[in-house]
């Protein structure tokens, strides 16, 4: 299978050094899907987003004109738009902010004028200090220019957007957690159900929370319909997505390609794309969602990059990254690293992931220095299954949010694929790979 020549939707102006600017961003048709859709019906854009099949870009991929469709009708009402983008190894959203944030705020309309809703924030995650940078400037020359504001393009709806830094935590990518914080509280995240964001949410109000690469897409499937969104890939998962490639490959970086139209083996191993594995070698294992999804293997290479298609396989898609791990790699230490990652950012609510990721990562780090014993095996999948039962993928809902019950998914797939090298770190009291 060849890599489809479908059009860049989010990225189509990525190859200009000044794709950031406001003057690139106009003379490349900047603003028409906006204007386009103040001058349609607030259900006209909803049903052209409902016609897209738009999947949610942020992890959970729920359908973006269904959540929509959810928001309580009030009389005040917000959106957020998450930028926290926190996952290891994901940094799709983190270049939008910084190569094209004048697509953003022009998707941030055209969903408000949807939604109704005059007042929008933009949540960034603090370390992303050149995008946080270019947003506020964006949204300082939008309002300048007149696209945000009173009365935006003479249409009589009026948008005032906010740009909010974060501090830096995981659990914040979570969108309850994400309100909290931005409400100037500790990123916990809120008991759903009952009420989720749509009934109750930012201030108590009806809340829409759309991922930064969700949002990003809306200016193309107004100006161009969504049909024509819908016509790419296949349904559910329509259009392009971009994929944040990491790991052991040659060429490392942010791809936007047609979504179950192309492989994982496409986006490893096309020279156009990852290019194959930078150690040679063979491929032992790869990630397909971020470090939170169970790892797939070679075997899985030519499964579509499509979200039912990876869910059919036992993992998902998740946040759009995908890590390589060629055969020189131990994987004691990334499961090991992965647990420590989740340890240190639990938010400490619920027991399970508070206490259970702790004991995990200790546990880890005794078997990869040496100090591990048989029945550690043991002992971690036990573990594991009290944090998500049955250690079926996916998981079982034991905490507030599913911080905890993603844990043990790095250490089951470890264990049941690669159970000899756990033997070998514990009979030679070291890591064979040094």
């Amino acid at each position: 299978m060849s890599v489809t020549d479908a059009p860049k939707i989010v990225t189509q102006r990525r190859h200009y050094d000044d794709s950031f600017t406001q003057e690139r961003f106009l003379a490349t048709g900047g603003y028409d899907g906006a204007r386009k859709a103040l001058k349609m019906t607030p259900p006209e854009v909803c049903a052209q987003v409902d016609a897209a099949s738009l999947l949610g870009r942020g992890g959970a991929g729920f359908p973006a004109g269904r959540k929509w469709s959810m928001l309580r009708k009030a009389d005040l009402a917000y959106l957020v738009i998450n930028g926290d983008e926190s996952e290891p190894a994901t940094f799709k959203d983190h270049l939008l902010l910084e190569s094209d944030p004048h697509q953003l705020i022009e998707g941030a309309i055209i969903a408000s004028f949807a939604l109704q809703v005059n007042q929008a924030f933009i949540y960034v995650r603090g370390e992303f200090a050149l995008g946080l940078e270019r947003v506020q400037q964006a949204v300082n020359d939008a309002y300048a220019y007149g696209a945000l504001g009173n009365d935006i393009f003479g249409s009589g709806f009026s948008l005032d957007l906010v740009v909010h830094p974060g501090a830096g935590a995981y659990i914040c990518g979570e969108e309850t957690s994400l309100i909290e914080s931005l409400e100037g509280k500790r990123g916990f995240p809120r008991i759903k159900p009952p009420f989720f964001p749509a009934a109750i949410g930012l201030y108590g109000e009806p809340t829409v929370v759309n991922n930064v690469e969700t949002i990003s897409n809306l200016p193309w499937i107004i100006s161009n319909g969504g049909d024509a969104f819908a016509a790419l890939g296949e349904t559910p998962s329509t259009g392009t997505r971009l994929f944040a490639l990491a790991g052991h490959v040659k060429n490392p970086g942010v791809f936007e390609i047609e979504m179950v139209k192309n492989t994982f083996r496409d986006l490893i191993f096309d020279p156009s794309l990852g290019g194959g594995l930078s150690r040679g070698g063979s491929l032992k294992a790869f990630i397909p969602g971020g470090v939170s999804a169970p790892w797939l293997y070679e075997e899985h290479l030519d499964i579509p990059l499509g979200q039912k298609q990876v869910d059919d396989a036992g993992s998902m898609l998740g946040s759009g990254s995908i890590v390589v791990m060629d055969s020189n790699t131990c994987m004691v230490r990334a499961a090991w690293r992965i647990t420590k990652f989740f340890s240190k950012e639990s938010c400490g609510q619920c027991t399970p992931c508070r206490e259970g990721s702790g004991w995990l990562e200790r546990v880890l780090y005794r078997l990869e220095h040496g100090e591990g014993r048989i029945e550690d095996l043991d002992l971690l999948l036990d573990l594991c299954d009290n944090i998500s039962p049955g250690l079926a993928w996916p998981p079982q809902q034991t905490t507030i949010c599913v911080l905890g019950p993603s844990i043990p998914s790095s250490i089951h797939s470890a264990i049941s694929r690669f159970r000899d090298e756990f033997l070998t770190h514990i009979k030679e009291g070291a890591c064979p790979h040094g």
